[in-house]
């Protein structure tokens, strides 16, 4: 028996200990999130920035390609040809000089016409602009998405602790009530009505608790690469920020909206585009330089007496041996005369973008105004009223202990009570909501300003 209680003893410390260790790791685990914090990771988690980048990266690879484009090239030849014989030594293919033919040279390849036509980079870096800015863009909507969802999640909390408050609330009514039935001083239906809002109250509660948790998912997704819910966050909703002059959040709007970047980068390539179209018109000069092997040996010259010339319809010229190993070069002058219109249609296409880019950008630079003073009106609106919500929500709560007091000696009815309570929580909520549609405004108009 002693061997078993000494056993059970120890068994009880080790559970201790690992459930001490379990909460000391749970401790670590737990993460705190600011609101800098939760930005820098939805830049490296978001799915929308990522896919922007892309996009980014590829208009730069774009424009690598069109520079190079605009250089000579080199290529490697590396052929043999197979002819069937004919008992001369050219075979029966007039084309092939002999039964076995090798091509091995290096071919150089330039358009010296291209080298000062700028059409083409320009346009690609006009389109790498462009990628920049939607880059940006989805870099500012996923800020202020992270910042609605952020205090969203503040606002979710806050919602907590005043259901807990209307619950507490709602339970010491419910204690007058029965106290003042025991002495016989409260009707039964008293009683009923205060316990009917207890329970309303703890429904309330749930739903914030789940309202909790939805918000911390919803932000979840977009900071962490799996979706957790254990983390906390840096409630200061209540530290308003100064929120800047019209004129001042013009002023960074116009030079930092990326909105506007893009579609003013957008005219600069559909611009672009037109100059190439028209280089269409022009003509192109071509010119092709090959050095190497064109034999019927793959030798730099051949080790056996051969005809001068290669062909057999020649003299029979014999000579010990042909030098194999040389160099030929072409120049190619295309001059473009008839295409039955189709390079008049591309310029008119490409004229009809630019003239789309250009109304695109007039829209652009109207919607950032409505945007801005819409924006901007929103945050000023909230934040006046952030004083007028404290000021009803401490009047409301003044308002029902004066009425709970009133009711006590006989005053004031139950329902009386319960409206005032009613009245305090939905004040508190509003108060909370009021902090929260400035934090949102606020981010709205950073968006616009570039001003996270």
């Amino acid at each position: 028996m002693r061997r078993k209680a000494i056993a059970l003893s120890f068994l009880i410390l080790l559970n201790a200990s690992f459930v001490q260790a379990e909460s000391q790791n749970a401790a670590e685990t737990a993460l705190t999130i600011t609101l800098q914090d939760a930005l820098e990771r939805a830049k490296k988690y978001g799915a929308q920035v990522e896919t922007a980048n892309i996009a980014l990266q590829l208009a730069r690879e774009d424009l690598k390609q069109a520079k190079a484009s605009k250089l000579p090239t080199a290529n490697g030849l590396n052929q043999f040809i197979y002819t069937e014989g004919n008992g001369t030594p050219s075979g029966v293919f007039v084309a092939n000089d002999g039964v076995h033919v090798y091509n091995e040279q290096i071919i150089g390849h330039a358009d010296l016409f291209s080298l000062f036509r700028r059409g083409e980079i320009r346009q690609a870096q006009a389109a790498e602009a462009v990628a920049q800015a939607k880059s940006d863009i989805a870099v500012r909507g996923l800020n202020a998405t992270v910042v609605q969802d952020y205090y969203g999640i503040a606002n979710a909390l806050r919602k907590v602790r005043n259901a807990e408050r209307s619950l507490s609330e709602a339970e010491h009514f419910l204690d007058i009530t029965q106290k003042q039935e025991r002495g016989g001083e409260a009707a039964h239906a008293d009683v009923i009505k205060a316990q009917i809002q207890v329970q309303q109250r703890e429904r309330d509660l749930q739903d914030a608790h789940l309202a909790v948790e939805k918000a911390k998912n919803a932000l979840a997704v977009l900071i962490f690469p799996t979706l957790r819910s254990d983390y906390s966050i840096v409630d200061d909703m209540s530290q308003l920020p100064v929120l800047p002059s019209l004129a001042e959040a013009a002023g960074l709007a116009y030079n930092k909206s990326p909105d506007l970047r893009a579609a003013q980068a957008g005219v600069s390539e559909a611009r672009a585009g037109v100059s190439v179209a028209k280089y269409a018109y022009l003509p192109s000069f071509g010119l092709d330089v090959f050095y190497g092997i064109d034999a019927n040996q793959f030798a730099a010259r051949t080790t056996y007496p051969t005809f001068a010339t290669g062909r057999s319809t020649f003299p029979a010229i014999q000579v010990p041996f042909r030098q194999n190993l040389g160099y030929s070069a072409s120049a190619t002058l295309n001059i473009p005369l008839w295409d039955w219109g189709s390079i008049r249609s591309k310029v008119k296409q490409a004229s009809m973008r630019e003239r789309q880019a250009e109304i695109d950008l007039s829209l652009a630079q109207k919607q950032l105004q409505a945007e801005l003073a819409a924006s901007y009106q929103e945050a000023q609106t909230a934040l006046s009223q952030v004083e007028s919500l404290r000021s009803s929500s401490d009047l409301s709560a003044e308002s029902l202990r004066l009425t709970i007091i009133r009711y006590q000696a006989g005053e004031a009815t139950s329902l009386e009570v319960v409206d005032a309570q009613t009245t305090a929580s939905q004040a508190r909520n509003a108060y909370d909501d009021g902090l929260l549609r400035y934090r949102v405004a606020l981010a709205a108009l950073r968006t616009l300003t570039g001003t996270f």
